[in-house]
């Protein structure tokens, strides 16, 4: 009986010993751990924190007299040793400036190209001897900003004679085609007569957009520069071409030519759409006024080369009104980039 609990007893005092061990273990355990923790941690300990506890630090060890005095100089101080842990201040922003080398500062491109077609349609006195035809324009220049540019432009427009200029060209031409000159071989009278008028031109042209919004532009423009006026009348004729074989054909052989040079001005309206909201490219269509000041040029015409002007005339010019004074109206659509 006694032995049993021998036994007992030191079975129990085998347990309570475990137990104590195991906590002690567990406990250097968490002791261990802590302090690393703190040791990781300590670097990262915001600088606003040490400075608060300088600052509370030095508050509290001044007198009543001087404490807002050594409180604010302890944190100017800490605050200069802050360096750049604290954000900076509040910068002022404007407007934003996209120059490079292809925008201005406004955002707007620096540089535009042109290539249009259309149709040219001849006003005023000029449309006695003329009629509507075709015309094309190309160029390029520079934007200043969004609203101001300035381009340079050629521009080449063609026009038609009317069937009365016709007429009375080819009865000038026959009047002088008398019969004994048809007699001696020197001449033949004309039955098929035609021709055709065209101006080129290179001119310089500020434009002005105006503002609006969306896909749909406005913008006027003006130009001056050098016009070139050219008039040409011409006969059937039948000629011989070889390409595979050789054959006849009919051809029209200018028979007679006329120039004109002068300053011209033109103004005008423009209409843009953009295309995408992500491009630069923009269908156009423009409408102009175009006013050529030729210097007037005398020569035989069909209502007086039978009176004593013409009789005495000793000129070459036959056809004065390709040196009046021009005035049309180009309408061109294109593209701008």
């Amino acid at each position: 009986m006694n032995i049993h609990r021998s036994l007992f007893g030191i079975a129990c005092r085998a347990v309570a010993l475990s137990f104590l061990m195991a906590g002690t273990v567990a406990l250097a355990h968490a002791q261990q751990s802590a302090s690393i923790a703190s040791t990781v941690q300590a670097p990262f300990m915001l600088a606003s924190e040490s400075a608060s506890a300088s600052l509370a630090s030095a508050y509290s060890s001044s007198s009543s007299s001087s404490d807002a005095a050594a409180a604010e100089d302890s944190f100017n101080l800490d605050s200069s040793a802050l360096g750049s842990s604290q954000p900076p201040p509040r910068r002022r922003y404007g407007r934003p400036n996209y120059a490079s080398g292809n925008s201005n500062a406004d955002g707007s491109e620096k540089y535009t190209f042109l290539a249009g077609v259309g149709l040219a349609a001849p006003v005023g006195n000029t449309h006695k001897y003329e009629t509507t035809s075709y015309g094309f324009q190309f160029g390029g220049g520079r934007n200043f900003n969004k609203v101001y540019g300035l381009l340079a432009q050629f521009d080449y427009d063609h026009f038609g004679l009317q069937g009365a200029t016709i007429a009375n060209q080819e009865y000038v031409y026959n009047y002088y085609c008398t019969s004994y000159d048809q007699a001696q071989g020197y001449c033949s009278l004309i039955t098929d007569l035609d021709g055709n008028n065209h101006v080129w031109s290179f001119t310089l042209n500020p434009t002005f957009t105006l503002p609006t919004e969306g896909s749909l532009g406005v913008y006027a423009v003006v130009g001056t520069g050098f016009y070139h006026k050219v008039t040409n009348f011409t006969v059937p004729t039948l000629e011989e071409e070889c390409y595979y074989y050789c054959g006849d054909v009919v051809a029209n052989e200018n028979i007679d030519h006329y120039t004109s040079n002068a300053v011209g001005v033109s103004g005008g309206f423009g209409l843009t759409y953009k295309i995408s909201k992500f491009s630069n490219e923009r269908f156009y269509m423009e409408a102009r006024y175009v006013f050529m000041g030729n210097q007037q040029r005398y020569g035989v015409t069909a209502q007086n080369v039978g009176t004593t002007f013409g009789a005495n005339y000793s000129g070459y010019n036959d056809y004065p009104q390709n040196s009046n004074r021009t005035t049309y109206i180009p309408v061109k659509f294109g593209i701008r980039f």
